[in-house]
């Protein structure tokens, strides 16, 4: 790296994370959720370039030092881009193999007028951690579950508020996670070891959501529900249902259980998704392969399509058409896209010595672990706030305090934590973040009228904090 007398100061580091902002507000309220398919990357290589000027011609850092910094940051997620590749193939094999519509055809039919919320709550939970995505869980089973509340007479913002906070229970702990896998890779933890740990703060933060719920259920005076039946023949028509299927949510559970390593994981159960596609689905993966094509042929065919592309089938019903229509690896690229970009911006804010300055001013609250822990929270929230994406969030509040975490002896898992217990939660919560703009979308309730009712993801980074206060679980870094 080249010599620098001097580095930027907080003021001057923070003027590339306001032209980010600002460049993020146009983009999202012109593009809406389309934003991630290219808006957004356009803003963080734009803000890259900005960076690399200010220090180059202000603060004589070289475009190789620069240069190194973007590599060495985009090589440091080589091994989450894999994953997320795999993820895209699992997550469609697991759907068309009829796994994830075998889970969610038992699971609906345990819903009662009197734990309506916590059913709906739990389902989503259970949805999105085997899918990875609280977009997909609301977009689909959260549509579903809000025309049930409605027939049910609950208030919008309680049906919309148990979904939500179900959703990111599992997009926040599902090892199929983007956002877990990157909040993994930015702080250097593997995998399962960050997901075994946010357990000591999110359990307990589940529980007392399920809590109150389950409270506000026994209290509510309810109709009849007619849908459920409706849903669920839609499934059955479409799907083979056994609960044999089941066989490789266990085996997926045993193989984290032994912690054996996520790429291995992940790859095996997609291939035994895959070979039950084959078994109980046949006449799907023919349907996929398309029409002239026949035998062993249209098998092979329309495997490699689930596993690499877009599906689009017909259930009979519009939201379960859309609950199953997948992506394949192809619908990973525009994160996959958004996390290079990103690390650009964070290499060129490194190498210019901004993070360093930006950093500093959190400093000062750092020396205690209760002060270490509410320092990243308000950091997370606040860059929640500020570039309006949950994505751009983690990966700034992970290289903002990889550094101080490691001075103070705490292993990294904590940071991991904790930024997913300040960001990936709470990003839901902000009318004008992606992820708050698109669920008020998609449910068609305002994020202010949610808001009070997504008990879970307000009480996450509060229990964070609450975590560290006592101490509990906390380990350091062995010499």
């Amino acid at each position: 790296m080249t010599k620098v007398s001097k580095y930027p100061s907080p003021l001057v580091s923070l003027i590339p994370v306001l032209v980010l902002v600002i460049l993020l507000f146009f983009t999202i309220r012109i593009f809406g959720s389309d934003a991630l398919g290219g808006g957004s990357q356009v803003c963080l290589l734009i803000t890259t370039a900005l960076c690399a000027a200010i220090g180059m011609a202000k603060y004589g850092i070289s475009w190789g030092d620069v240069e190194r910094a973007i590599v060495n940051n985009i090589a440091g997620v080589g091994n989450a881009v894999v994953i997320l590749l795999v993820i895209g193939a699992l997550s469609s094999a697991w759907m068309l193999s009829g796994i994830v519509p075998t889970l969610i055809y038992y699971g609906v039919q345990v819903i009662h007028p009197d734990f309506f919320l916590v059913s709906s709550c739990v389902i989503c939970a259970v949805v999105s951690v085997m899918t990875g995505s609280s977009w997909t869980t609301i977009a689909t089973i959260g549509i579903a579950l809000m025309g049930i509340g409605k027939a049910l007479g609950f208030a919008d913002g309680w049906t919309a508020g148990a979904i939500i906070s179900g959703a990111y229970f599992g997009d926040k702990i599902s090892p199929l996670s983007d956002t877990t896998i990157l909040a993994s890779s930015v702080t250097e933890t593997p995998l399962f070891k960050h997901v075994r740990y946010m357990m000591y703060t999110t359990v307990p933060s589940m529980i007392l959501a399920l809590l109150i719920f389950t409270v506000m259920g026994l209290v509510h005076t309810s109709g009849i529900n007619i849908q459920v039946d409706t849903f669920t023949g839609a499934l059955a028509g479409r799907f083979h249902i056994s609960l044999w299927l089941m066989v490789v949510p266990l085996i997926t559970g045993i193989l984290i259980a032994r912690r054996v390593p996520s790429i291995i994981t992940l790859f095996a159960s997609t291939l035994m998704a895959a070979v039950c596609m084959l078994i109980f689905q046949p006449d799907v993966v023919r349907e996929v392969a398309g029409d002239g094509i026949t035998g062993a042929e249209a098998l092979f065919k329309g495997t490699w399509m689930i596993l690499y592309g877009g599906t689009a089938l017909d259930a009979g019903a519009p939201e379960v058409s859309e609950l199953i229509a997948t992506n394949g690896m192809a619908g990973m690229m525009d994160t996959v896209w958004l996390i290079i970009c990103a690390m650009c911006l964070g290499g060129a804010m490194t190498a210019c010595g901004m993070l360093g300055s930006i950093t500093s001013m959190f400093v000062r609250f750092t020396h205690k672990l209760v002060g270490l822990v509410a320092s990243t929270v308000g950091a997370g929230l606040f860059l929640n706030l500020t570039t309006a994406d949950q994505y751009i969030s983690i990966i700034l509040t992970g290289n903002m305090f990889k550094d101080i975490y490691k001075k103070n002896g705490y292993e990294s898992r904590l940071l991991s934590r904790t930024t997913e217990d300040a960001v990936t939660v709470t990003s839901v919560l902000i009318p004008w973040n992606s992820c708050g703009m698109t669920q008020a979308t998609i449910l068609n309730v305002p994020t202010l009228t949610y808001l009070p009712y997504c008990f879970f993801n307000y009480i996450s980074p509060l229990m964070s904090i609450l975590v560290a206060s006592i101490g509990y679980k906390i380990f350091r870094l062995q010499k």
